[in-house]
């Protein structure tokens, strides 16, 4: 069976036969996308899925990833909280490396670049490429994925003039978008409801799992799955779990580890660490990025996932969770909003003690905590799966080639 084939058991045979009509035009065409890390984080998860499925529909898609130093890797990270809006300093010598690292992965790509017949570059990392790629025949997009609605606008200044030559760029919300003199784009991102990270488990692998972790399954479990960082806010969620605490007997899961281009992840993990102390309730979990079905287990045995950011670029955790009919309770913040419906699919809070009122509220009203349940999975199978993304991605791909017709015939 093919993967459209497994995917119609889902979404049903005409969401699939859609895609195909829109395919059609671009069979041969080929696509490559461009990140900084094959694991770890949102964009790598969705690379996953997309390559293969543009295969099957007859694109010829590839997946590259760049290389970098750690200085090169330390700026980014600097250029992603900046555009989250966090005042930074930029030094020269991190602009210059940013150039160099982006130059010399120019080289070291150029024939794939130039034969393109259209670049997805995802993020700040890699968005330097196309200025060392001047023989390009191809149309070259960037796909933002951070939430860059009030940008410290040196940062931006710096990277915008990187971007403003692309062909057009993509964004998650229209509140992250930033001027531009090209076409910009929205498309939300997706989960795979076929992944290991998303299918069903058995019974006997879900109970496996309390013991293996030393939790009690007679007490309610509280899950954060994210990267360990500071807008995921991990010290607040567990504000939030000993204020809940004094009232009810309830564990914490914070599960999660560091993305490969993300080198402020150890630091995190020692302050949430310091903060848990020696709370046997709290378990800081640090999994490997690919651990995805321990991340399903975790999920589907909590009663309640959060996802207490202060800024996010979408939150594919909360899709996740959705999925697997739990309430999620978010940060009132970026692409969270799209998708937690407050007092529907889970709350929005901003703060600690917010976080632990809604807690303690789903705790009490079991009913209510099923029944956002079930909203919230049936929200994700409409609006947030592999599907309508790669519908959206092939749609946006005819404006693109095909931007002088008027009409592009699919059928």
């Amino acid at each position: 069976m093919t993967l459209l084939e497994n995917y119609a058991q889902i979404v049903g045979e005409d969401v699939i036969h859609h895609l195909e009509l829109l395919a059609a035009n671009l069979q041969g065409m080929k696509v490559v996308h461009v990140n900084s890390t094959r694991e770890g984080g949102g964009v790598a998860e969705i690379l996953h899925w997309l390559i293969p499925l543009k295969r099957e529909l007859g694109i010829d898609a590839q997946w590259e990833v760049i290389s970098g130093t750690d200085p090169f890797f330390s700026f980014t990270k600097l250029m992603h909280n900046g555009l989250q809006g966090k005042r930074v300093e930029l030094h020269p010598d991190h602009l210059a490396e940013y150039e160099r690292v982006n130059e010399m992965n120019a080289e070291s790509l150029r024939q794939t670049l130039e034969e393109a017949d259209l670049v997805f570059i995802h993020d700040p990392q890699p968005a330097a490429l196309l200025q060392f790629i001047p023989n390009r025949r191809g149309k070259w997009i960037w796909r933002c994925h951070i939430d860059a609605s009030r940008p410290f606008r040196p940062v931006w200044k710096f990277l915008r003039a990187f971007v403003e030559p692309y062909s057009a760029s993509i964004w998650s919300l229209s509140e992250f978008a930033q001027p531009l003199p090209h076409p910009l784009y929205l498309v939300a991102p997706s989960i795979d409801p076929l992944s290991e990270k998303n299918i069903d488990l058995g019974h006997d692998e879900l109970s496996a799992m309390y013991h293996k972790w030393g939790l009690d399954p007679e007490r309610p479990i509280i899950t954060q799955v994210s990267r360990f960082d500071r807008f995921k806010d991990p010290i607040g969620v567990i504000r939030a779990y000993r204020m809940v605490r004094e009232f009810s007997p309830i564990q914490l899961v914070l599960a999660g580890g560091g993305a490969a281009d993300d080198p402020e992840g150890e630091e995190m993990i020692r302050r949430v660490k310091e903060n848990a102390g020696t709370d046997e309730d709290i378990h800081v979990l640090l999994l490997p990025s690919d651990d995805h079905r321990t991340i399903n287990a975790f999920q589907r045995i909590s009663d309640i996932v959060i996802q207490k950011s202060t800024r996010e670029g979408f939150g594919l955790t909360v899709t996740e969770a959705m999925w697997k009919s739990k309430p999620v309770i978010g940060g009132d913040t970026g692409g969270i909003r799209l998708q937690v419906v407050d007092h529907h699919t889970g709350f929005l809070v901003t703060s600690p003690e917010g976080a632990a009122l809604r807690i303690r509220y789903l705790l009490k009203h079991r009913d209510q905590l099923t029944e956002m349940g079930e909203k919230a999975h049936h929200f994700v199978l409409e609006n947030f799966l592999v599907t309508r993304h790669l519908r959206e991605y092939l749609t946006l791909m005819h404006a693109v080639m095909f931007e002088t017709r008027e009409r592009i015939e699919t059928w």
